[in-house]
């Protein structure tokens, strides 16, 4: 209800605007005003008692009004299949060192199909990959070691199904190069990482998927996507980090997952599942299972950008420190895990003092962690896990423990956490592993249940190979600083624009505005 007062306000405006000599009149009355209560009274229809119409602005006003809009939301977009996920199997690959301690997976692009090793990241909305390239980064696969095939770079003109998006177009919000309707819509990125950033121009072309059947049978399909076509690159993009491009799994209007849902394929949610050895899987439109723990997204200046939410506080062991609540951005795109200052040097301290008593922390120059410990391995203890605690007493049990190959006689560790200067933290990916991560974007929620990740379908082809487990996933090298947190793309949205305005009104737009008025 409140969309429709806004809409017709908003209509109302341009008819007094407008050189129509009309003017419409109709009273608007609120879903749960004492008129409608009345009304519905009168009507001897349901139950109005005071234990079914709530107070108004009261906590269980708001619940029903939110309650009402995921009902109408749910209606407009029915899903064709319960899951989906990439043509090429829902196998996702993790290659430790080679490429930036992130998490890709394969995707077929465009007519005839051209295959993509894209990071993921949920830490931003756009989808892009290198295209026409003017400054990329190196496609050859001799240039990396766990490759048996190049990379691709997209072509536009050669693909029968790709567009050309247009500066009037109403995803085209953010260019600011745009003069007219019809030129061509361009972007930029800038992340926090390293000055990295890619820009280009913006396509819509296909993306190919695959689904199961109640009958067990695979069945192929192609849905309309946006895309980057990245023509130029720069900073950690040209230094092993998405050379193929990245998925941008976000909230914003153009992401994968949010343009599936509006095409009615999937119900709006996915999940991402990362295991210890290397792989994992994803799949669009995934519930996750009734068992799993949630807890509510947050919103970011009133508008749900990004995927944050509440941490309560925060346990090392079986001590849960006072005053350890933060909020946090969830975000595959960021290899480690950031803590606001103060919440970070009461979990370290904590952690010191519990693993002091059988090990000895020791400096590592080639190491970016500050709490490292070298312990006698003939001496067997348990290094402590941590524990993120949620609201209604949801938890999240890991342990952020990174060990180095063993050495004769000794056992050397860090505590992959971070301090950050931001007044909010970054859940990174390595706090996921071992956990099937569901983003419930038509429910407002983050799930999370124990996982082996199992890959629902084999790659058909094996491009490239994780690092085999040697427990240490690869030699440590220069990682993202605590500034990367993928979050820029998305705070820097600007608000959609339309790029054409209407002089007058039809009696055809007259007929369409008695319609929504039904309607609401």
């Amino acid at each position: 209800m409140a969309n429709c007062i806004l809409v017709w306000l908003l209509m109302a405006r341009l008819f007094v605007d407008s050189s129509l000599a009309l003017t419409l009149t109709s009273k608007l009355v609120h879903r749960f005003s004492d008129e409608a209560k009345s009304l519905w009274e009168s009507r001897k229809t349901g139950n109005v008692s005071g234990k079914f119409w709530p107070p108004r602005n009261s906590s269980k006003y708001f619940e029903m009004l939110m309650d009402y809009d995921l009902k109408r939301r749910r209606l407009k977009t029915g899903s064709k299949y319960d899951v989906l996920f990439p043509s090429e199997g829902s196998q996702v690959m993790f290659f430790g060192n080679e490429f930036n301690w992130l998490h890709y997976t394969w995707i077929d692009i465009g007519t005839p199909s051209v295959p993509f090793l894209v990071a993921l990241d949920v830490g931003s909305d756009l989808l892009w990959v290198p295209c026409d390239c003017i400054h990329c980064a190196p496609l050859s696969a001799s240039y990396y070691s766990v490759l048996d095939r190049d990379l691709s770079e997209y072509n536009p003109a050669l693909s029968s199904t790709s567009k050309h998006l247009s500066c009037g177009h109403r995803l085209c919000a953010w260019s600011t190069t745009c003069k007219s309707p019809d030129e061509p819509c361009t972007y930029k990125r800038d992340y926090y990482s390293d000055n990295t950033s890619t820009s280009g121009f913006m396509i819509e072309d296909k993306l190919h998927l695959a689904s199961f059947s109640k009958h067990g049978t695979q069945s192929l399909l192609q849905a309309s996507v946006l895309l980057g076509c990245g023509r130029k690159q720069s900073g950690s993009y040209l230094d092993g980090a998405a050379p193929d491009g990245v998925m941008g799994l976000g909230p914003g209007n153009i992401s994968v997952p949010t343009l599936l849902a509006q095409e009615g394929l999937v119900r709006n949610t996915f999940s991402l599942c990362f295991d210890n050895n290397g792989s994992g899987r994803i799949l669009f439109g995934d519930n996750g299972p009734a068992t799993q723990q949630t807890t509510k997204f947050l919103p970011l200046f009133g508008e749900f950008d990004a995927y944050f939410v509440g941490v309560e506080s925060f346990c090392v062991g079986s001590s849960c420190l006072q005053k350890s609540g933060f909020q946090a951005l969830v975000d595959s795109g960021s290899s480690f895990t950031y803590l606001p200052s103060e919440v970070y040097k009461k979990i370290v301290f904590e952690f010191d003092k519990q693993v002091k008593f059988n090990a000895t922390r020791i400096v590592l120059q080639e190491l970016p962690w500050n709490y490292c410990y070298n312990a006698s391995s003939l001496v067997s203890f348990h290094i402590p896990s941590m524990k993120l605690v949620f609201p209604l007493n949801q938890s999240f049990i890991h342990d952020p423990v990174y060990i180095l190959p063993a050495n004769e006689g000794s056992k050397v560790f860090c505590l992959t956490l971070e301090e950050t200067d931001e007044d909010y933290g970054v859940i990174g990916q390595n706090l996921m592993v071992g956990y099937r991560m569901v983003f419930d974007r038509e429910n407002l929620k983050l799930g999370w249940s124990k996982s082996k990740c199992l890959d629902i379908n084999s790659s058909k082809t094996d491009h490239a190979k994780p690092p085999s487990d040697d427990g240490n996933h690869g030699s440590p090298i220069a990682l993202p600083p605590p500034n990367r947190q993928a979050i820029a793309p998305t705070a820097a949205r600007t608000s959609p624009k339309s790029s054409l305005t209407a002089s007058c009104f039809s009696p055809f737009l007259l007929l369409l505005l008695a319609v929504f008025l039904v309607a609401c």
